[in-house]
């Protein structure tokens, strides 16, 4: 292969391979053997020989691959698997050509027109602990490597070839059949002809003469992916770490972004990165690589999008997971077990189970889905632990993503359009949503993301998928996922004088909400005294602390995970007709009661009540019985649920009453702020700006009332009419 450039070498076959030696072909030739007799001849039990049948079977329907077991390769013969892990790109391709001759043997006699056999691609399982994408070093290079992670990316399948035909453009000799190594390594033209024309005397073919004939090429799909470290394996302050996944021929297709995979492939080099900088020599890198891993096996973590499979429990966790369901206490149990190391808040412990177990996903004849999925907003004070609550969910959940409100934006929350750096066509990267399907996405200081931010996960939200029309992409992703959102009041704190004012958000994405907790730092000297004795006893026993808790009854940490995770996988409750009936009534009641204060007060809630109310209530009752892995969802059932609706969203929907604060009556209050917005609008032309301390002020002097003024500027923010400017100091009328 070294003799392209010098004119006074000529090869015969100047692609072919050198001879090897004796010892290696008979190594290689035993090899293959071996693995023909383990394709033939390995069976587990009963003479079922399991691979040669799979063989049979998949190459008769048209599907040329085989799924191999690492183990079972080593109880069959423990030198020929160390091989193949330790020179995978080695031996693979012999074990893709026994596998093709043992289908050739078995598939005897075929139909006329198939005599021709295809290729069989060898796919592979290992049972080994994988490794992490952070551990990959240098001396695993070249070796069989197992490593989890998420697909963020998946490019668009392309063709690679595998055999070459090249033809040089000025004798026009050709050379056919030029084997091109799998993976993304590429290959290098030669730079010469040396064919047997230049030997009659004819004149010299010039420098890379040969060009590439598409027709007489062999060629097999590819696709790249673009894989990243899970979440939970980050250690904190680190970013995560990516590498690109190669997968060919059958493999192809299998992952989309969002999906969890371990990837079993061979840890390969490729020519590393991008052209040199001006004035540097072109030869600085020339030792230099880049990593990447060649696919061999994908074990996904999800049937299909982002559905969550069933996880193999064994038959002791499963008996014991269905005694403890079966216990009469089991959903106060299980509420006690979240956040043990947070005193009180029991009804909110319990709406946080509600969404860990979740209720039941509904798939309509007319082809419309229901969400199962329970979401939940904590609206409060601060140091009232809600950032705590969502660290616990994020550790507990089956899938987990957390983020915050103020470092998240609209596509890094749903998903983004990339320029893939090597074919410079636009990719979809799936952002914390679609990385959170089949789990829960905590998302801290939702108070702090900017209005738009929060319209892009409405859809998100209610109809669990991300629609994406940009640069000429269009697409729909999955996030089926629960959203446990944490935010401040606008005053910081909750202020009772305000009302609805302490809630900046607005009604379409509150209706998304099942349950909204108003949490209040209130005074009380009783419940400050035991407030401040639990926690100075977390912080003086925290390592006795886990054994008083187990002793008092409650679930560890990965024990409620795993039981988490089973009954989300094996029970899906359905409503029970008499429980059916009666929320039907209590639904009336509330929109009666609803529609009854609005009147009162003479001003629609902020926290509408509306059939998704309704479905909210019925997918809370599901996710109670689901606790106790029961097919209905009784009267019972429905009224935890309903006490479960009334503490959290209706009281929070309530909570905009002024009637009696400071003297006010709602028609005293309406009058006046109308007053003080004629005057304000008059006084405040279009298009100009002022301090907003200033207009307090004035308006002040005029013996309006702060809570007016404030009232005021308030509903024409969200009118639109009014916009803050330099940092929320200064407003400009818009309309």
């Amino acid at each position: 292969m070294s003799g392209f450039d010098d004119p006074g070498l000529f090869f015969s076959d100047p692609f072919g391979t050198e001879e090897q030696p004796q010892e290696e072909r008979a190594a290689r030739v035993q090899s293959k053997q071996g693995f023909r007799n383990f394709i033939r001849e390995f069976s587990e039990s009963n003479f079922n020989y399991r691979y040669r049948e799979q063989l049979r079977r998949r190459y008769n329907v048209g599907q040329y691959w085989i799924e191999v077991e690492i183990g079972h390769l080593s109880t069959y013969d423990e030198e020929l698997c160390s091989r193949l892990l330790k020179q995978p790109s080695e031996y693979l391709p012999l074990f893709e050509d026994a596998a093709k001759e043992m289908a050739d043997e078995l598939t005897q006699p075929r139909p006329v027109g198939q005599e021709v056999m295809h290729d069989v691609q060898v796919l592979l399982n290992w049972d080994a602990n994988p490794s992490t994408i952070r551990a990959l070093k240098s001396d695993q290079m070249s070796r069989l490597v197992k490593i989890p992670g998420i697909a963020i990316n998946a490019s668009s399948v392309r063709a690679k070839a595998t055999t070459l035909t090249l033809q040089c453009r000025t004798c026009r000799a050709m050379l056919n059949d030029i084997p091109v190594k799998p993976g993304l390594e590429g290959y290098m033209l030669p730079r010469s002809c040396n064919s047997d024309t230049q030997q009659l005397g004819k004149p010299k073919c010039p420098v890379d003469p040969f060009f590439i004939v598409p027709d007489k090429c062999k060629c097999v799909d590819f696709q790249v992916l673009k894989f990243q470290e899970s979440p939970e394996a980050v250690p904190n302050g680190e970013m995560p770490r990516h590498i690109e996944v190669y997968c060919d021929r059958y493999l192809v297709e299998k992952v989309v972004p969002g999906n969890r995979v371990t990837v079993v492939g061979i840890y390969s080099i490729r020519k590393g990165g991008g052209k040199p900088k001006r004035g540097e020599a072109e030869k600085i890198n020339v030792g230099i690589r880049r990593p990447y891993v060649r696919a061999l096996g994908f074990a996904v973590e999800t049937e299909g999008p982002g559905r969550s499979s069933a996880v193999p429990f064994t038959p002791e966790e499963e008996h014991r997971f269905r005694t403890l369901s079966a216990q009469p206490d089991i959903y106060q149990k299980i509420a006690s077990s979240i956040a043990p190391s947070i005193y009180g808040s029991d009804d909110i412990k319990k709406a946080i189970a509600a969404l860990l177990f979740g209720g039941s996903r509904k798939r309509l004849p007319d082809g419309l889905t229901r969400r199962g999925d329970i979401n939940l907003l904590l609206l409060g004070d601060p140091g009232t632990a809600k950032s705590q609550l969502l660290k616990f969910v994020e550790k507990v959940a089956p899938v987990g993503v957390y983020t915050s409100g103020k470092g998240s934006s609209a596509a890094g929350l749903t998903a983004s359009i990339m320029r893939d750096p090597a074919t410079r066509n636009f990719v979809v990267e799936g952002g914390a949503m679609v990385l959170a399907d089949g789990g829960v996405v905590c998302i801290d200081e939702f108070d702090k993301m900017r209005q738009d931010d929060r319209v892009a996960i409405h859809e998100a939200m209610e109809q669990q998928t991300i629609s994406l029309a940009k640069a000429g992409i269009t697409t729909t992703l999955n996030s089926r996922c629960s959203v446990l959102a944490a935010a401040n009041s606008v005053f910081g704190r909750w202020d009772d004088t305000k009302g609805e004012e302490n809630i900046d958000f607005m009604p379409t994405i509150l209706s998304r909400f099942d349950m909204i907790f108003i949490i209040k730092d209130t005074h009380n000297e009783e419940r400050d005294q035991t407030l401040a004795r639990h926690v100075m006893r977390v912080h003086l026993n925290a390592a006795a602390r886990t054994r008083t808790d187990e002793a008092e009854g409650e679930l560890s940490l990965g024990e409620l995970k795993k039981f988490v995770k089973f009954c989300r996988n094996t029970c899906a409750p359905r409503l029970s007709a008499d429980a059916a009936e009666k929320l039907k009534s209590q639904y009336v009641l509330m929109r009666s009661g609803s529609r009854e204060h609005e009147l009162a007060t003479d001003k629609r809630s902020s926290i509408p009540i509306t059939v998704r109310q309704l479905e909210a209530v019925v997918r809370i009752a599901e996710s109670i019985a689901k606790m106790g892995m029961q097919p209905f969802a009784t009267e019972v059932h429905i009224d935890e649920a309903l006490r479960l609706f009334q503490v959290s969203t209706l009281d929070a929907a309530l909570s905009g009453s002024l009637t009696g604060v400071e003297g006010f009556t709602p028609v005293e209050d309406q009058q006046e702020v109308q007053r003080c917005e004629q005057q304000l609008k008059s006084r405040f032309p279009v298009g100009s700006q002022v301090s907003e301390q200033r207009i307090v002020s004035d308006f002040m002097s005029k013996n309006f009332a702060e809570r007016t003024i404030m009232t005021v500027i308030h509903v024409m923010l969200r009118r639109g009419e009014l916009q803050h400017r330099l940092q929320r100091k200064v407003l400009l009328r818009v309309r």
